[in-house]
């Protein structure tokens, strides 16, 4: 815990580097992009029209409790969230690599690069999110104060996402093919996860698998509070809030351990 808050006061200490960097990342990721960040609204709209199709169209997955919500809400309210923490991951595990000669030439915390990269994906995340706002307003889905939830819910989220993304980044630095696994890990995470369907169908032999899983906790309290009008299971966020906190500890610790050989390495 010491040394999360001993690189929080250090990032805090080169704020205005993260800012530049976060700014650097939105930009030209766009650059010379005609429909611009229009990109992170269209991208999540049309995974969630051609999943919707599959899923509930053909398939006919139900969506069990939350019944009364049509899919296309139900898919996304959980797609939005696993977008940010897989992209984040995946950009974040390249984020030291692509900034090889930023790395050679002077010194800052490293960790930046990793934070920025996630900073930027939650930038998309919220412009994102005016896709669910509009559902949610053209399906008449009443607005509770329980809401509000999500805010701890994704703060937890973070944490958790941090820890597995400063881990790649110095894995994928000095394993190059960590990238190629990591690739492979979260198409499998993604159908562990009850994305496109209920956790509540889920057969019980096959739940523990759900329950050491943090991003399923975090889609089903997002379904809870934001489509169900209820406040989440807080047993499980409490459990799953532990588990982020200690993929931080063990994801900085391995950064730390790592950071002074970056340099060479890249």
């Amino acid at each position: 815990m010491l040394a999360i808050v001993q690189e929080f006061q250090s990032v805090i200490k080169w704020r205005e580097l993260l800012w530049q960097m976060t700014s650097r990342e939105i930009k030209a990721r766009y650059k010379q992009s005609i429909l611009g960040y229009f990109w992170v609204i269209l991208n999540p709209l049309a995974q969630m029209l051609v999943m919707s199709f599959a899923f509930s169209v053909i398939l006919r997955i139900p969506t069990n409790s939350a019944s009364h919500i049509p899919y296309t809400l139900f898919l996304y309210t959980a797609l939005l969230p696993w977008n940010l923490f897989s992209t984040s991951v995946t950009s974040s595990a390249m984020s030291l690599v692509n900034s090889a000669p930023l790395i050679r030439k002077i010194y800052f915390p490293r960790s930046i690069l990793v934070i920025s990269t996630i900073i930027a994906k939650l930038i998309d995340f919220a412009f994102a999110l005016t896709v669910l706002i509009i559902f949610f307003i053209f399906f008449k889905i009443p607005i509770t104060l329980n809401l509000l939830w999500v805010i701890p819910i994704l703060l937890t989220q973070l944490i958790f996402t941090l820890g597995l993304s400063l881990f790649f980044a110095a894995a994928n630095l000095i394993y190059r093919d960590i990238q190629y696994l990591l690739a492979l890990i979260i198409s499998l995470w993604f159908y562990i996860t009850p994305i496109v369907y209920p956790a509540d169908i889920v057969p019980n032999r096959f739940k523990f698998i759900f329950q050491l899983n943090p991003m399923s906790v975090f889609v089903n309290a997002y379904r809870q509070t934001v489509l169900g009008g209820k406040s989440p299971d807080l047993f499980s966020l409490f459990i799953a809030l532990i588990v982020s906190f200690i993929t931080l500890s063990v994801g900085l610790l391995y950064f730390k351990q790592r950071e002074n050989t970056f340099a060479d390495i890249v």
